[in-house]
């Protein structure tokens, strides 16, 4: 019995030291080595007792670690920067929902522009209640359309599309965004842009094959429309863009349908007519500030006069 109670008695020592090592380890201090105590069979005449305790055996005691891959590490960095920018991008296609209602009524059967912004929704996998929620709130919300003209590094102009329903508020927010990063408010900058009609189609054919400039511009002559530009989305992907007047921009995108391309979009938006080329410093200044500006919950389109590298 005397041999039972003092191998429980080195059992519960050594789980206390176990315990103890792991505090420390949890709190970073340096970790701890015990000696394991091992009953050995001794002669005691005296007592009668066989059994005594020696050292045998040191083992480091600490936390166990992780070989260095914490999902919840991963999910935190990739999945939290993807919801914002999926809310964010949520949250300028409710404006222009809301914009589209207000110029042209809440029935896409009637209002073209309400129809191609419902689609690019679609497109984006915005909720069927989102978009019936932003609708519904165009027509009860009063909401303000504004257009400010902006200057941008380099002598760069800038035209800022807005829907708020407190235009002191956006506009001073703005004010403060172009004041902190090399621009500023002011008059003038409207006359550098053209207000068009504009068809944005899917770069790529019906065999996933990237349309060429040249049979673009042929498309774009028999569809009828002015001109063409090739540009990229926010996903870095090709797009075709065929301008022409507002009043044909129904016409030219029915044609466009016809001869199989992919729509995207079809709306009014200005067209700069006169364009600045930068150095790279002010290119990246201004494509910092364009990106500050068009982050701003009110603003849903930013127009720039700045000349593409090639």
């Amino acid at each position: 019995m005397a041999t039972v109670a003092a191998f429980q008695s080195v059992c519960s020592w050594n789980r206390r030291c176990l315990l103890f090592s792991l505090r420390w380890s949890a709190k970073l201090l340096p970790k701890p080595r015990v000696l394991l105590s091992v009953p050995t069979p001794t002669s005691n005449q005296a007592s009668g007792q066989y059994c005594s305790f020696s050292q045998r055996a040191e083992i480091h005691t600490s936390a166990a670690n992780s070989a260095g891959h914490n999902k919840w590490s991963k999910v935190k960095h990739v999945k939290g920067p993807k919801d914002a920018e999926r809310s964010r991008m949520f949250a300028k296609l409710s404006i222009m929902l809301r914009f589209a209602v207000r110029e042209g009524g809440s029935n896409p059967e009637f209002n073209t522009q309400l129809a191609n912004v419902i689609e690019q929704c679609r497109a984006k996998n915005m909720p069927k209640t989102s978009i019936e929620a932003a609708i519904k709130g165009a027509k009860s919300k009063a909401s303000i359309y504004s257009l400010y003209e902006g200057r941008g590094p380099g002598g760069s102009s800038l035209l800022i599309e807005v829907l708020t329903d407190n235009n002191s508020r956006s506009h001073q927010e703005i004010k403060n965004i172009l004041n902190k990063n090399g621009g500023s408010l002011c008059e003038g900058a409207r006359h550098c842009f053209e207000r068009k009609g504009v068809v944005t189609v899917n770069g790529l054919d019906n065999h996933g094959q990237q349309i060429e400039l040249e049979h673009a511009l042929e498309l774009a002559i028999e569809a009828g429309a002015e001109d063409v530009k090739q540009a990229e989305d926010e996903e870095d992907k090709v797009i075709l863009k065929f301008v022409s007047d507002i009043p044909s921009l129904r016409d030219v995108r029915q044609r466009l349908n016809a001869l199989g391309l992919l729509t995207v979009t079809a709306a009014p938006e200005f067209i700069a007519t006169t364009t600045v080329q930068l150095t790279d410093t002010d290119l990246e200044a201004a494509f910092c500030l364009i990106g500050l500006i068009d982050e701003y919950q009110d603003v849903f389109k930013v127009y720039d006069n700045i000349e593409s590298k090639s």
